[in-house]
């Protein structure tokens, strides 16, 4: 399978795979305004025209960025499309000047498996002031943060 830069004809697209996992409250929701301004950050990955994974890198300061919305239709799980997309926001973070990736999740396994290790929340200010001051649930966050530092960093340890 092949990871594409979103497009516009995209954006629909995404937007009701992302809802299928915000309606259960396993990502946030993101409105199809929000997708449009941040398209030239998201990734697709296609079978046959349609979307069936989509992940997004959000830059939050000068060395950090964050894997959003990484959601993979029901009827392609298990298949390494979430895999893939991650690897490939790996990979082109540090061309940003990218020194760690986080993701905020309930999929700590799978993140683990990807090198990223256990965080503290309050220990990423960049997200914390950006994010989750806006957010819902921010006094009562249930996602686990998770960190991978990139480049030359891959040695440091996460605070926990």
């Amino acid at each position: 399978m092949k990871i594409y830069n979103a497009t516009t004809d995209d954006v629909y697209s995404i937007y009701e795979l992302i809802k299928i996992y915000s309606d259960q409250e396993i990502v946030l929701p993101r409105s199809l305004l929000s997708i449009y301004q941040q398209l030239q950050c998201l990734y697709v990955v296609k079978e046959e025209n349609k979307v069936v994974g989509v992940a997004g890198v959000h830059v939050l300061g000068r060395d950090l960025a964050e894997v959003r919305s990484l959601v993979v239709h029901p009827d392609y799980q298990g298949k390494g499309i979430g895999r893939i997309l991650v690897d490939h926001i790996i990979q082109e973070s540090p061309k940003l000047g990218v020194e760690r990736l986080i993701s905020l999740t309930y999929q700590v396994e799978f993140f683990k498996k990807l090198g990223f290790q256990m965080a503290v929340r309050d220990d990423l200010p960049e997200k914390v002031w950006t994010d989750c001051v806006n957010c819902p649930k921010i006094n009562n966050c249930d996602e686990i943060a998770l960190v991978k530092y990139l480049q030359n960093n891959e040695s440091k340890t996460a605070v926990v």
